[in-house]
Order: structure tokens, then C-alpha cells, then sequence
């Protein structure tokens, strides 16, 4: 699966890394000697999954992205309305070292540009700089979920050379904006600048505000929910400064923008793409930045207005065949061969709208776990909408499994929610079935041939050779089979109906039946397929209870049956012969009922059995 995303990125990376327009930051000596062709992408799950290419390890600082985080810290120190009644919320239109606040309140236009941010680091909790600072610091480390360094060369350049944002700080004090002394707060503030991140740290940042706050890999909280919401909400109408608007329009993605040529961008929980490119535009964006955050939210679709209902679709279950086999009740030979290979084949129930983050989560557990299998189901009868870039990694991820010998299989509507791509070639094309008791019964029978021994498919069966009847005396067959009448029925036709109270016990010897169960509302729920070799009836004949199912003919069907009729009249007449066919019963119960406990814990009925025997 990591191949999938990784190699759309490398191919990402590779079509834009040619690309030498924009300028590195210039004035600050200690960046001088920064490698300007630097470039990694990377894309980190909300979940904590990570999918890199190029330069992602290269420290960088952290520069204006890291507004974002300290505004976010600011309002869980002071609260909303201490903040907002420091800094606006709204787009300024300007580049963001603008010297300016608005003419009528004296506050900043909003926390993403420098006169915003450094009110925000004037109000993070501290009696000094130094605790400010560590304050700040150590917040982004649970962001990032590791120790970050720090570029003291650059921040004394930045120190030294800061007279624009010494401008602005005491702007804000003679407005009453700021928490601090002026100079204290520009300290503050181009400290947290110089913090140093890589490309990673940087998407890991995002993906802790894309999953409420909580660092997906440490499970450590960095800010609240609420709090999160607010931070994303102005990063996504201001944190591309005077580019803000072309942002939202094209890529449509909460995002910041730092000089040090990283940009972060973010969508709520599903993901955050992080890239690494010093090339500035004439905004103080990454040329390559943005070029790539622009072709991954085409490609994903991860524009945020395009979400229509739940923001991920994903897994809603998964089983092996083990823990939920047919409905098809098979000999008992056969069930002990799917016991020992149900393992090797699983199914996976997906659900909601399948956006990428959902196929991507989707996809991943199924690479988890394709090399260990040889049947892939993908049920997406409850799919409510698939995206283009879900249904080719699910293509993709189809492909692969074959590589590894596994076989997909396709659970969709009859008109198709997940079509195959036009260009596939007929072998290329999945197994599909509409509904899931077709795909299973088609699993099992390709586990069946392929390990158990060789038979012809569901041969007739003989009466006295009928497993029913393998642990008792020939004698004992016999008087049976003198009471036992044999009945032959068409496909479709009526064996027993739900609620007969005349019903006796039916032995299959050719062909199938299929029970169901008819609903309030009067349609009929199938309940279990039977096979040459099973029976069924004989509960409610031992107990004297009407027959709860309707029983229907699949294809031509031969059966042997005792009625109650001639049940009753064993009991009258022949105690030995009557106590014989109840044990015959029960010991037929007992195995069913172990096989049923079996498919409900999850284990095989003989361990289950030998676990009881204890």
C-alpha cells in the first residue's frame, strides 16, 4: 500500500522538482547557505500513517507556520474572548509584515500576519521570556511527538535585523495589545520562529490538528477540540496572507505559509500535506509548495467543499471466513477443510462516502494483511459515493494482491457503484457478485478444491452411507429405512412451509435446499443453504414443535424423509429403535450447535469440542 501513495508522490516530486522559479528569503546571513533546491513532500494520515517523498528529513525553520500553533496556545491561556479582543479573525489583504491594525479597533487584522502573531505570543502564560518560550516549545514537540532543535543563528540575525517587527510591537503597545513589554514580545515571537522542524514534523504538526488536537502516534493531547476548530478556521481564511483567497478557491484546505520555505496544509479528519521547497513567490509562499498542495488536492480530491457527507469512508468491519462462513451447511468432511483454510480468505465491509483518506485507510489494512491471504472480498453494496482517486487505489491495490496470490473479490450493487476501469483486460477483472451468501459459498468452494480431497461436487449421497448414520449399526438403518419415504422436488418448489406443524425429518441426498424465514412486513430472509449430506428437521420433530422455516428446492433435489407420522408410531412401537434415532438426533444437534458456537468465538469447532471435553 505504501507504494501506492509513495510512488504518486515520487511522481509528484520528479514533475516539480525541475521547477527553479521563486527566490530563497533574503537578509538573513545564517540562511545563506541553505541548499535552495531542497524539496520533500509529505503526506501524514490523521491516523498517524505517514507517505513521504524527497527531502523530508531536512531541518528547517519552523518560521510564520508556527503562528498557527502559538494563536492556538494563546487562546487556551487567555480564552476566546481575552483573544479576540486582542486580534481579529478577518483577511487582511496585505503582505504579512505589513505595518497596520485596523484604523477604528487598534487590533491586528488576524493572527497569521506578523502584527497578529506577535499580540498571540504577547499573550502565551509566563512571568518571563524564557518561560514563554518553553512554554512554546515544548508545545510543539507534542505537536510534532519528538524533541525539536533550535537555530539560535538565525534568530540572533533575526534579532538583530528585526526593527520592522519592533515597529509593530510598539504599535501594538501604544494600542494596549499587547501582554508584555514590546521588545519581550518580539523576543517571543521570532524564538518560536527559529524553531527547527523538518518536513515530517511538519505534517505530523497538521495531522495532530486533523485528529481534534491529539498527536495520532504519542495519543497526547496538544490543544482542544474546540480550540483546534478555531485555529483551522482562520489558517483556512488567513494563513496564506494576501494569496489567501486564490488558496481556498483552488486548493480549498486549511493552510500556513512560512518564509523558510515550508507550507502546511490541512484537512479535518482525514490528513495534513506538509512540502519543503525554500523558493519563495512574490507572496512568501513555496513556489513548489504550493505548486504541489494545488496537484494533490486535484488529484485526492481533497478540496474541502467537495466533502458532501461524512468526511471518511472506511472499513466498517472485517472478518476472515472462519468467523462468518456461508450459510451453506456442507458435509462434514468439507467443514473440517474450511476450518483449516478459512483463515486464508477475508472480507471487508466498507461504508459512507469513499473519499481518499477512507481508501487509503481501506487499502492499508488490506496490504496489512494480503500476503497472508488467497481471497480479498471488498463489499461496497454500502458505498455511498466513490471518489476517482479511491476507486484507482483500490485498482491499484487490486493489482497488487494479485502479485502476492491473492485473489480480489467484488460484493457490489448490479449496476456497479465500483466499476472496472475501461482499459482492464478480462483477466484483470475481479470476481463480482451481488450478494454476499454468493461470494462466500464461491470462496469456500475454491478453498474446497483446491485442499480437500478430490470429489465429484456434491455427489449424491447414499442413504446408508449418510454421515447421519456412521456411528450406529447396520440393524439400525435398516428399520429406518423401511419407515422413510423418498421425495423428489423442482427447483423452486416448496419442501416445507414456514409454521408446518405436520413436518418430519428430511435427509438430503442430491441436490440443495435453501431455508428462509419470512419478516413481519412479508418478505422472506434466507437463512442457510443445506448440501447432500445434512439434514434438517429433526429438532422440531424431536421436540414436537412446528418447523419455524420455509424450505425451498435449489435446482432438482432428491431427499428421504420420516414423517411424524411414522416418528410417532417408532415411539409407540419400538422403544430400542425410537431411544436410537433420539441419540442419532441429538449427537446431530450437538454438532451443529458446536459448529455455530465455533463460528461465533472465532476458532475451529474441534478445538472448540476438545476445550468442552476438559
Amino acid at each position: 500500500m505504501a507504494s501506492l501513495i509513495s510512488d504518486l508522490l515520487d511522481r509528484l516530486h520528479k514533475e516539480y522538482v525541475e521547477n527553479r522559479s521563486g527566490t530563497p528569503l533574503q537578509g538573513v546571513p545564517s540562511l545563506e547557505g541553505i541548499d535552495e533546491d531542497a524539496f520533500g513532500i509529505c503526506i501524514a494520515m490523521a491516523d498517524g500513517q505517514i507517505y513521504e517523498s524527497g527531502d523530508t528529513d531536512v531541518e528547517f525553520c519552523i518560521q510564520s507556520i508556527s503562528k498557527a500553533f502559538t494563536y492556538g496556545l494563546a487562546l487556551c491561556d487567555q480564552g476566546k474572548e481575552r483573544v479576540d479582543a486582542t486580534i481579529d479573525m478577518e483577511p487582511s489583504g496585505d503582505a504579512f509584515n505589513e505595518i497596520s491594525l485596523h484604523p477604528v479597533t487598534g487590533r491586528p487584522r488576524n493572527p497569521m500576519i506578523n502584527a497578529g502573531a506577535i499580540a498571540a505570543s504577547s499573550l502565551v502564560a509566563g512571568q518571563s521570556t524564557a518561560e514563554q518560550t518553553e512554554r512554546i516549545h515544548s508545545l510543539y514537540e507534542t505537536y510534532a511527538g519528538r524533541e525539536l532543535g533550535f537555530a539560535a543563528d538565525v534568530f540572533a540575525d533575526e534579532m538583530r535585523d528585526g526593527n520592522r517587527n519592533r515597529a509593530i510591537s510598539y504599535m501594538l503597545a501604544e494600542n494596549d495589545k499587547l501582554r508584555t513589554e514590546p521588545d519581550d514580545a518580539v523576543e517571543v515571537y521570532l524564538r518560536q520562529c527559529s524553531v527547527l522542524v523538518t518536513c515530517r514534523d511538519l505534517a505530523m504538526m497538521g495531522a495532530t490538528l486533523a485528529n481534534n488536537g491529539i498527536n495520532p502516534v504519542t495519543e497526547k493531547r496538544a490543544i482542544d477540540v474546540g480550540l483546534a476548530e478555531r485555529v483551522l478556521s482562520v489558517m483556512s481564511t488567513c494563513g496564506m496572507y494576501d494569496a489567501a483567497g486564490e488558496w481556498v478557491a483552488e486548493v480549498g484546505m486549511a493552510a500556513k505559509s512560512g518564509v523558510g520555505g515550508g507550507i502546511l496544509a490541512v484537512l479535518p479528519g482525514q490528513l495534513a500535506i506538509a512540502v519543503f521547497s525554500p523558493r519563495l513567490d512574490e507572496h512568501g509562499n513555496s513556489v513548489r509548495g504550493v505548486a504541489a498542495c494545488r496537484r494533490l488536492s486535484k488529484d485526492l480530491e481533497l478540496h474541502a467543499l467537495h466533502v458532501t457527507r461524512g468526511a471518511r469512508g472506511a472499513v466498517r468491519t472485517s472478518y476472515d471466513l472462519l468467523e462468518a462462513p456461508s450459510a451453506l451447511q456442507r458435509p462434514e468432511a468439507d467443514r473440517l477443510v474450511l476450518e483449516e483454510h478459512g483463515h486464508r480468505a477475508r472480507i471487508y465491509e466498507l461504508q459512507g462516502d469513499l473519499l481518499f483518506s477512507g481508501a487509503e485507510s481501506v487499502t492499508r489494512q488490506m496490504c496489512a494483511d494480503g500476503r497472508d491471504l488467497e481471497y480479498a472480498v471488498i463489499d461496497v453494496r454500502s458505498i455511498d459515493d466513490v471518489a476517482d482517486v479511491a476507486a484507482r487505489l483500490l485498482v491499484g491495490v487490486r493489482t497488487m494482491l494479485r502479485e502476492w496470490g491473492c485473489e480480489p473479490v467484488l460484493i457490489d450493487h448490479a449496476d456497479r457503484s465500483l466499476p472496472e476501469p475501461p482499459e482492464a483486460a478480462a483477466e484483470e477483472r475481479a470476481q463480482v457478485f451481488t450478494t454476499r451468501a454468493a461470494a462466500l459459498e464461491w470462496i469456500e468452494e475454491q478453498l474446497l478444491a483446491r485442499y480437500g480431497e478430490e470429489r465429484a461436487p456434491e455427489a449424491d449421497i447414499d442413504f446408508r452411507s449418510h454421515p447421519l448414520f456412521s456411528d450406529v449399526d447396520a440393524s439400525f438403518v435398516d428399520a429406518l429405512e423401511s419407515r422413510m419415504q423418498t421425495l423428489e422436488f423442482a427447483d423452486g418448489e416448496t419442501i416445507v412451509q414456514q409454521g408446518d406443524e405436520d413436518a418430519g425429518v428430511f435427509i438430503i441426498l442430491s441436490g440443495r435446499v435453501r431455508q428462509s424465514l419470512k419478516r413481519a412486513g412479508g418478505s422472506e430472509r434466507a437463512i442457510a443453504t443445506l448440501t447432500p449430506g445434512t439434514c434438517f428437521g429433526d429438532v422440531y420433530l424431536a421436540t414436537g414443535t412446528p418447523h419455524p422455516m420455509t424450505v425451498r428446492a435449489e435446482g432438482d433435489v432428491r431427499l428421504l424423509t420420516l414423517t411424524r407420522e411414522k416418528f410417532d408410531e417408532v415411539r409407540a412401537e419400538d422403544v430400542e429403535l425410537y431411544a436410537t434415532l433420539l441419540g442419532v438426533f441429538m449427537h446431530a444437534i450437538r454438532e451443529e450447535q458446536g459448529r455455530m458456537l465455533a463460528v461465533i468465538a472465532g476458532t475451529r469447532t474441534s478445538d472448540l469440542q476438545s476445550a468442552s471435553a476438559l
